[in-house]
């Protein structure tokens, strides 16, 4: 019996007895997160300045941007050090953040007009903040990286979208934050299509070289046309054309020789074991269930579950449980 034909049971998940790590088992981000919890600011630049890959780079940035109360003195380290873009690069990350916060996961008719506006408050701010970084040092492609991301919250124009994406792969073709950004603008429910959005994931799917994360696209793309369907019709992972590609996706990428995991990488692993799961592609989830263990992460858990690790414990068990383990 495939996984989701027992679908209730999918769906009524108990307690879950894991959380979800904001630092997804990454030491070097849970000292970092912590530092700038106790208001460490130093510690926290010295470990970042050290940071020289653009992927790992907006990596630790997101999880500056994380840290609640950041925003309330960040301007204490711009202010020590006023020739730096770092602390500028962290508030306008954080201000990113704190503008999701402000608004909310509804949709905008459920969302208040003082929500609105604090969102476009915080968003404003951000922009103006990666701005001047940019400005000041063109080569930073994480200040890049969340243009790319504010695109959407700012409703900038195709061009321009597309311009600041360019500017990013210019700098770092294979950039998987930024790459994963510009897919989210081009989805159905922001500013692009169906085909729009399954034409730049496979397009930089194969350009990537092999080993290269840039394979989640794939199903990333498959989950976001999946939830324009119906999010409760798993039958549509079922598809033979679909788990062939997701799975093509992966031998290029995650279960390639030269893969190699980066700060970050269960949420490419969870990404891929959602589309394995949905798919009943069963002895290809548990791999990856195997890989990530107990690192699950709210994306993609959260389109299917109120409680992501809840679901994710309970699809982790049924997929053990079809193959006989």
């Amino acid at each position: 019996m495939g996984l989701f034909n027992r679908k209730k049971k999918a769906e009524a998940p108990v307690a879950p007895t894991i959380t979800i790590d904001p630092c997804v088992g990454d030491a070097n981000a849970r000292t970092l997160r912590t530092n700038l919890e106790r208001r460490d600011w130093r510690a926290a630049r010295d470990f970042l300045v050290g940071v020289a890959d653009p992927d790992d780079h907006a990596f630790y940035i997101a999880i500056c941007a994380d840290v609640v109360g950041l925003e309330d003195w960040i301007g204490e380290w711009q202010d020590a050090e006023p020739e730096s873009t770092l602390p500028i690069l962290v508030r306008g990350a954080r201000a990113m953040y704190r503008a999701g916060e402000e608004r909310g996961a509804a949709y905008a008719s459920q969302t208040s007009a003082d929500q609105l506006e604090k969102f476009h408050k915080w968003m404003t701010f951000a922009e103006n903040c990666l701005d001047e970084v940019i400005e000041r040092d063109p080569g930073d492609t994480t200040a890049r990286t969340c243009l790319v991301t504010t695109s959407r919250g700012r409703s900038i124009n195709p061009p321009e979208a597309q311009r600041r994406f360019d500017e990013l792969i210019a700098r770092h073709p294979t950039h998987l934050m930024g790459h994963m950004s510009r897919l989210q603008y081009l989805c159905e429910k922001w500013f692009g299509s169906h085909e729009q959005m399954f034409a730049f994931a496979r397009e930089s799917a194969a350009k990537a070289p092999a080993g290269n994360a840039l394979g989640v696209l794939i199903p990333d793309a498959h989950i976001e046309k999946w939830l324009r369907i119906d999010r409760t019709e798993f039958d549509y992972f079922k598809q033979p054309e679909v788990l062939a590609e997701v799975n093509e996706a992966a031998d290029r990428s995650i279960r390639h020789p030269d893969y190699r995991r980066r700060p970050g990488w269960p949420t490419v692993h969870n990404t891929f074991a959602l589309v394995f799961c949905l798919g009943d592609d069963d002895r290809a989830a548990a791999e990856q269930f195997d890989l990530i263990g107990d690192l699950v992460t709210k994306y993609p858990w959260s389109y299917g579950s109120g409680r992501p690790a809840a679901w994710f414990e309970k699809v982790r068990r049924l997929s053990y449980e079809a193959i006989g383990r």
